[in-house]
């Protein structure tokens, strides 16, 4: 029963990244907000850049959700 226990303990520890992520995600969308609400005519510039920084924090919760599951169904 403890290697059970120390798989759930490893995969609550991977998840915890997800709130990282969220806060992450938040502060991008917020910045391209207020990028866009000072300057309308640089939407195109700064929308792309915004994307990017979602796609590539994104991909950091996938991996911690990746890395949760296999702790938990491998072993």
């Amino acid at each position: 029963m403890e290697i059970e226990a120390a798989k759930l303990i490893g995969a609550g520890l991977a998840v915890i990244a997800l709130a990282g992520v969220g806060v992450g995600i938040g502060n991008i969308f917020a910045a391209l907000v207020n990028a866009i609400g000072r300057n309308p005519s640089a939407k195109n510039e700064v929308f792309g850049i915004g994307i990017l920084g979602f796609a590539l924090t994104e991909a950091v919760a996938l991996f911690a959700l990746v890395i949760a599951l296999l702790l938990l169904y491998t072993f």
